[in-house]
């Protein structure tokens, strides 16, 4: 059995090479692959003494040549394939150990050239690689070092690769491949001849891997499955690791997304709790512990967080737990739990419990570009990821908000971007105390959210209101001022921002300018 290797990560390498010596397997390899073999003792041939061609063109051209790619290609049960190896010389090669120059580690790099990343675009890897798994019935091919382990097993075991595991080397090493490309493509479409990049490419080349087929789509006639980018960002929902309950379902994971990424959003110095329902956040709170964040968002809407998806993004604690495990809940995500706290809900098999890592780099961890399927094709833009700051804030009415009405704004603020439009957010001491969402008409969101406040017996006398857009005229004004705020945080831009401002100055309530705009659809 012939083995050739030529690797650009050289992780694992030497003791895999080790290995497959001492099974009798013969070693050729390139470059500065076969250096490391030789230079610790194992035998290897050269990839330029087998095919009696020196490597040229600074290791451009090295394996692009029959007496490689006819040793890969070759069909065993196929008596003309075997005679014309016979006939040229050339041996099988029966196992191909291949990584790729690392294109997508370069071009992430700050300071890349062009010229940096053309120089990194591998040919014959990918043309070896394309060879032995087109023959995966004969030829296995490694394409990443957490293969070894297994190969290695099979070989020792049997003296083979099993057919189910060559396969699976194959469809790898096609994934590979499609990926590798894709990046490439993905680059050179962004990247003008001078060197200067587009944030959208002239082609996009989506690259996700399934983690689980589930049980239906959004409703029990559609199918579903699940995918994650193929490097997804720390602290996302797809890096969530399932302690107990039942298999998430698509609505599940829609809901406990939007739940994650509303608390992650809050700094992890001070416990907060988001509950969501249907994608929207019925109750926000922040508190001195998980247990006061939780009790505060649940007092917002308890009827709609019944079967809701609750989010903490700090330790959950057994008292916390407790009061959780009296309301029905689908889905419970914090970044740790205390083994007293996980007891609390042996007996709730049904509950799924999803701990999720926040990014330790004091970053959000959101994806960089947002991505909605239309008919046939994509929208694209960057992440909404915009963080509103006290010296922000435009005041704009005679009255002057308090600074715990600026706080409550702030807060109020970051609830609104993760409701959907038209988003009305009431909100005082670090809670939403009534929220109205979706709607097509921003004076019917404004009503709805002061009926849940009603429902909820929650007064919003006092209270601070955040406009995820303008108010186009001021009767959404006089809707929320009658409900009870106070104090109106909005983006501005209208053309009847003086009327809304006069408004408010005749109410007299306060008013902040944000000038910036959190349409959410």
């Amino acid at each position: 059995m012939n083995a050739l290797i030529s690797v650009s990560d050289k992780t694992g390498i030497l003791e895999f090479a080790r290995a497959l010596h001492a099974l009798g397997i013969k070693l050729i390899s390139t470059g500065g692959t076969a250096k490391l073999l030789a230079d610790n003792g194992l035998p290897v041939t050269e990839v330029a003494q087998l095919t009696g061609f020196p490597e040229m063109l600074d290791g451009r051209v090295k394996t692009l040549h029959p007496k490689v790619h006819g040793g890969l290609l070759a069909r065993r049960d196929l008596p003309e394939h075997m005679a014309a190896l016979k006939a040229h010389g050339i041996d099988t090669i029966d196992l191909l150990v291949v990584n790729l120059y690392p294109f997508e580690a370069t071009v992430a790099k700050a300071g890349c050239t062009l010229e940096d990343a053309i120089e990194n675009i591998d040919i014959g890897g990918p043309a070896m690689v394309r060879s032995a798994a087109k023959n995966w019935k004969d030829v296995g091919v490694l394409t990443d070092a957490s293969q070894y382990e297994q190969v290695l097993a099979e070989l020792k075991a049997d003296g083979k690769i099993s057919d189910a595991t060559k396969f699976a080397l194959c469809v790898a090493a096609f994934n590979r491949i499609s990926n590798y490309d894709g990046a490439i493509s993905d680059y050179l479409s962004s990247v003008q001849s001078d060197g200067s990049r587009t944030l959208f490419p002239g082609q996009t080349n989506l690259q996700f891997t399934k983690l689980q087929d589930l049980r239906y789509g959004e409703n029990p006639h559609q199918q579903a499955a699940f995918y994650r980018d193929l490097h997804p960002a720390a602290g996302s929902l797809v890096t969530a690791k399932q302690l107990q309950g039942k298999e998430l379902s698509y609505n599940n994971i829609a809901d406990a997304d939007a739940a994650w990424e509303c608390v992650k959003s809050f700094d992890a110095k001070t416990a907060a709790c988001v509950i969501v329902k249907h994608a929207n956040p019925c109750g926000v709170a922040v508190g001195a512990n998980a247990l006061e964040a939780y009790s505060k968002a649940l007092q917002t809407d308890p009827t709609s967080a019944f079967g809701g998806i609750i989010a903490l993004n700090c330790t959950l604690d057994v008292a916390t737990a407790q009061l959780i495990v009296k309301q029905f809940v689908e889905v419970l995500m914090a970044p740790a739990f205390t083994p007293e706290a996980l007891a609390v809900f042996k007996s709730k098999v049904n509950v799924r419990i999803l701990q999720i890592e926040l990014p330790v780099d004091g970053s959000r961890g959101g994806n960089a570009i947002d991505i909605k399927r239309v008919s046939s094709g994509l929208l694209m833009q960057t992440a909404d990821s915009h963080e509103l700051a006290l010296a922000d804030l435009k005041v704009v009415t005679k009255v002057q908000p308090t600074a715990q009405q600026l706080q409550d704004l702030l807060f109020a603020w970051k609830v609104a971007k993760y409701v959907k439009s038209n988003a009305i957010v009431f909100c005082a001491n670090g809670m939403t105390m009534g929220v109205g969402a979706g709607q097509m008409s921003r004076l019917d969101s404004a009503r709805i959210a002061s009926i849940k406040a009603q429902h909820a017996q929650l007064s919003l006398q006092g209270t601070v209101v955040a406009s995820d857009a303008f108010f186009p005229f001021r009767d959404g004004l006089d809707v929320v001022v009658d409900a009870g705020a106070t104090c109106v945080i909005q983006p501005g831009g209208s053309m009847r921002d003086s009327e809304v401002i006069d408004a408010a100055n005749e109410r007299g309530v306060a008013m902040v300018f944000s000038a910036v705009r959190h349409f959410r659809h």
